[in-house]
């Protein structure tokens, strides 16, 4: 596993902590970290993630990652080894909704058609 790779992981496993168990922001809902990319000199990460909820749930937890991102920086440059600590920017994931939906229809064009 190549350095990049390693602080990658290390950031979602962080930030996933962080959103769990630290931040107490009632915007933020249920809320998974799927993937981080860094940029090749590691001093930019985005921070992909998705959000169990409705239109209005994925907007005020936007709403609170944005607020908390001085925090969660912060945080990470805290608790990680490194020269520079990244700046963060979140990205909203939606590649699980679109995942439903790609099988919702494949379900419809299944089933017998009455």
């Amino acid at each position: 596993m190549s350095r990049y790779e390693r602080v990658a992981s290390q950031i979602k496993r962080e930030i996933s902590n962080i959103l769990h168990d630290e931040l107490k922001d009632p915007r933020i809902g249920f809320i998974t970290v799927t993937r981080v990319e860094l940029s090749f000199d590691l001093k930019f990460a985005k921070i992909y993630y998705s959000v169990f909820g409705d239109s209005q749930q994925k907007i005020d937890t936007a709403k609170g990652l944005e607020r908390a991102r001085g925090f969660i920086r912060r945080l990470i440059a805290q608790r990680m080894d490194l020269k520079f600590t990244p700046e963060i920017s979140f990205k909203e994931d939606d590649s699980i909704d679109r995942g439903f939906h790609i099988d919702e229809e494949i379900k419809k064009m299944k089933s017998p058609q009455r």
